[in-house]
């Protein structure tokens, strides 16, 4: 790998990991998945990291084209996936504690396509891959840069920024795979306690996702009055 690449890895890598930040989502991808078996949350924990790597890599290359398609701004994509997640949030803070219960294969099979189907909305999106996350590798793909480059530096420089995206996709897949080592750690008691105590986080989430898009609307609400 070149040295262009590596500071296109580097610098997608560094950018993203903070916001997506697998490590603070693990509890929560924990909370919403700690009554099913080991091998379903290895299933979702599979289909997240490949989710969030085709979020990325759509918002990364033709991201900034969706949103002018459609006359859409950074801040109001903020404000809809900080609703979002506040709402997401706010439903795990008022659930019910459900224990772990064997059921019948029948009905296994039916729950667990289910379960499977909740790996994209809302664990990968806007959970895991959210406002901010997008906002970022949208911005990352509109970065050009200066003066004429030669196609080899464009094109190690897009391998290396790939490269960053699988990286960090493949950090949210192994933070969720093991997260569910945190149930035998903790107890079922333990867990419910660490369930709720991430529910609030992610409510607190999504509202300071609302407000850094009010935020950024703000001036150009002034500058229009």
């Amino acid at each position: 790998m070149s040295h262009t690449a590596v500071d296109a890895f580097l610098l997608v890598y560094a950018a993203l990991f903070p916001i997506v930040n697998p490590l603070g989502g693990a509890p929560i991808f924990l909370g919403l998945t700690h009554t099913y078996t080991p091998a379903l949350q290895q299933a979702i924990a599979w289909r997240v990291g490949v989710g969030s790597f085709a979020l990325l890599v759509g918002s990364l290359l033709i991201g900034s084209h969706v949103l002018g398609l459609f006359g859409l701004t950074l801040p109001v994509v903020r404000i809809a996936g900080g609703i979002v997640v506040a709402a997401m949030g706010w439903r795990l803070l008022n659930a019910q504690d459900n224990p772990v219960e064997s059921h019948a294969p029948d009905h296994a099979g039916a729950e667990d396509r289910v379960a499977l189907q909740r790996a994209f909305y809302p664990i990968t999106m806007p959970l895991t891959v959210g406002p901010g996350s997008i906002a970022t590798a949208i911005a990352l793909g509109s970065t050009r840069p200066l003066g004429p480059q030669p196609v080899s530096g464009l094109l190690a420089q897009g391998i290396g920024a790939i490269a960053g995206l699988f990286a960090i996709s493949g950090t949210v897949y192994l933070c969720y795979r093991y997260a569910g080592h945190m149930v035998r750690l903790f107890g079922p008691s333990g867990t419910s306690i660490f369930t709720r105590l991430s529910a609030f986080l992610l409510l607190c989430i999504g509202v300071q996702i609302i407000w850094n898009g009010f935020s950024a609307l703000i001036p150009s609400l002034s500058n229009a009055g």
